[in-house]
């Protein structure tokens, strides 16, 4: 585990920080912003866990554990050498993937099929949400991005596709399941 005595460092104020491996970057490193990105979709999730109550609160807590590991997936470089470490370094597995799948497939299951795209809105719980889903789309564009520079754990990357998927239909589950959803009205004001 990580012992935090001393917040701040001076070590960053050149701007460059360290990698899981120690190795320092530029603040602005295709890494740091996949997973500095990840780090905000994590803040606005626990603005939405403010709105959320009994298992869609305890789902959001898992998420956002998830969402320190994959951080921590994010921010190691050099997946070959994950065998030689000192400490196995944290990655993403497949499970995790496969529960947010397994979780949409609930939710979905209560849910009318979408007849028109919707707008983000509805309760403040589906609008927060709508807005995590955003972050995580972005923080998935980046992942890719760095996949195709550097090696990233495959599983990282799918995980995030799928977390936006979860967070659309976690949106219209609290939505009234989907009957409050707000509709978009293809050229309604022209």
């Amino acid at each position: 585990m990580v012992v935090l005595n001393k917040i701040y460092t001076r070590t960053g104020d050149k701007g460059q920080t360290a990698l899981g491996n120690g190795d320092r970057v530029a603040k602005y490193a295709p890494r740091v912003e996949a997973y500095g990105t990840v780090d905000e979709l994590n803040a606005c999730l626990g603005v939405a866990r403010l709105s959320a109550e009994a298992e869609t609160d305890a789902a959001l807590a898992m998420i956002q554990n998830d969402l320190f590991d994959l951080g921590a997936d994010l921010c190691r470089p050099e997946m070959d050498k994950d065998a030689e470490a000192e400490y196995p370094p944290l990655r993403v597995a497949q499970a995790q993937v496969d529960r947010l799948e397994s979780e949409i497939d609930l939710m979905n299951e209560t849910l009318d099929p979408l007849r028109s795209f919707i707008l983000p809105g509805g309760t403040a719980l589906a609008a927060q949400l709508h807005v995590c889903r955003t972050v995580a789309r972005r923080a998935e564009r980046l992942a890719v991005e760095l996949a195709a520079a550097e090696p990233v754990n495959p599983a990282a990357v799918t995980y995030l596709n799928r977390l936006s998927d979860w967070f659309f239909v976690a949106a219209r589950t609290a939505n009234n399941g989907g009957k409050d959803d707000v509709l978009w009205k293809p050229g309604a004001n022209r």
